[in-house]
């Protein structure tokens, strides 16, 4: 029996008995019956459970808005923030997902700071010297 005949199994992202992270070592495309073996990882993705994926499924499809997607699973807000909370801890916490940005010295930005107050140099160029990670 051929994948186009019979729909997939829901995604395992952690072994049943260990709980560890899973694997990937084969792709295939039912359509063209190309097979990739490797070991792959499945990224962040693993380290979720198939029912916190499905819960990032539902906050995708409301565009992050927590009180809508408490509506559609039936909870209080409470109740879907601390599902939230429980993604971002398995995801290894917020600072994970922090966007690395060059870093200014306190000096650099006192100096930013100053020029944009005395009114040097617009907030957009401020904004733009502290995400350069120097003073201009």
């Amino acid at each position: 029996m051929t994948m186009t005949s019979r729909r997939p199994h829901r995604l395992l992202t952690q072994d049943p008995v260990s709980g560890e992270e899973l694997v990937v070592t084969r792709l295939e495309c039912p359509s063209s019956g190309v097979t990739i073996e490797g070991r792959f990882s499945l990224g962040w993705i693993g380290r979720l459970t198939p029912e916190q994926l499905d819960f990032v499924g539902v906050l995708l499809r409301n565009r992050n808005n927590l009180q809508k997607l408490a509506g559609d699973l039936g909870v209080a807000y409470n109740t879907a923030r601390s599902r939230l909370d429980e993604v971002v801890a398995a995801l290894g916490g917020a600072a994970d997902f922090a966007p690395a940005l060059p870093r200014v010295s306190a000096e650099e930005r006192q100096a930013v700071l100053e020029r944009l107050a005395s009114g040097e140099i617009s907030f957009e160029q401020a904004m733009e010297s502290l995400s350069a990670g120097a003073a201009q």
